[in-house]
């Protein structure tokens, strides 16, 4: 009966952040083209925000309760998740998506940033408030520099669905609660996953780095396939993109700022580490093809799953 309580409830959180999702991206569009925003920063500033609550979320909660290997499990794997996994899968809905070398270089280049920050924290065992508050605040300079360096990327010209609320204080609100429900729905679903993983007994940080974080990791997974199939694939990849940026800063350092808490060293350190060289590696493969297709998907996917040999071992 428990096992299949959780079952329904992680069935249950995946659905409703799917039907959120098609609302969060139709006025995700709506909004980019009544600011005249690129779409791609539109997806890396503000849908990336939504679809991280969960994450964000899961951090407070886990330091709350002593436990930064949650934190920095769910956190690190979900940057790793959303930069090999999540790209991986866009191809399989649309064949071919154009990269834009400095878009893909500059936000890679800032999560590696974060990555190699959280490494230097962890090493020695311990996530303080002044941690916490120096990824915040990277995340925040270098959310700034982003919008002002990449506001004449090229992009492809978006045409939105229609949408019932007009004007830029309706949409955003209007995206925003979407966004809300998409995160509510994951967090339910990530809930449900860990109580049946936790069944077999795994060590906190793995069951985050894998488990958890592919739960959290929904919200990008429904967001990004929806925008995939309603003809936004640069929300999409600034989503993924800017998810795995938020994740290696500003998700990491929300539970410390709140509450210090122990982490395990050598986990923490070789998952991190990892994740940044993971993060090169896309980033220089897509920059250097100037496409993402199935040739570069397959290279995604096996950095995601050699994951599992290299932080297993760690263990």
């Amino acid at each position: 009966m428990h096992i299949a309580l959780q079952i329904f409830l992680l069935v249950g959180g995946l659905s409703v952040a799917l039907v959120a999702s098609d609302r969060a991206v139709a006025y995700t569009r709506a909004l980019a083209k009544t600011l005249g925003a690129p779409a791609f920063i539109v997806g890396v500033v503000l849908v990336s925000i939504g679809t991280d609550l969960p994450e964000i979320a899961n951090s407070i909660a886990a330091h709350v309760q002593g436990k930064g290997d949650v934190n920095v499990g769910d956190s690190v794997g979900s940057a790793l998740t959303q930069y090999t996994f999540v790209l991986g899968l866009f191809p399989l809905i649309v064949a071919m998506i154009a990269i834009d070398r400095r878009q893909v270089g500059l936000v890679t280049i800032a999560t590696m940033a974060g990555l190699g920050l959280t490494a230097w924290f962890v090493s020695d065992g311990w996530l303080g408030r002044a941690e916490g508050a120096v990824l915040i605040g990277g995340w925040g300079l270098a959310t700034v520099l982003l919008v002002r360096l990449l506001p004449g990327s090229s992009h492809v010209a978006d045409i939105p669905p229609p949408v019932r609320l007009q004007g830029i204080p309706a949409q955003a609100a209007a995206t925003l609660v979407a966004l809300v429900f998409v995160g509510f729905g994951a967090t339910v679903a990530v809930r449900a996953l860990v109580r049946l993983a936790e069944t077999v007994g795994v060590p906190e940080f793995l069951l985050a780095f894998f488990g958890a974080s592919m739960g959290t990791s929904a919200p990008e997974i429904a967001v990004d396939v929806t925008a995939l199939l309603r003809g936004a694939p640069a929300i999409a990849l600034g989503d993924a993109l800017g998810s795995s940026f938020v994740d290696s800063t500003l998700s990491i350092g929300a539970g410390p700022l709140v509450v210090p808490a122990e982490v395990t060293p050598r986990l923490a350190v070789v998952g991190s580490l990892y994740s940044l060289v993971a993060v090169a590696a896309v980033g220089l493969l897509l920059g250097a093809r100037r496409r993402h297709d199935r040739l570069s998907a397959a290279a995604l996917l096996a950095l995601y799953a050699l994951a599992y040999l290299v932080v297993v071992r760690a263990s």
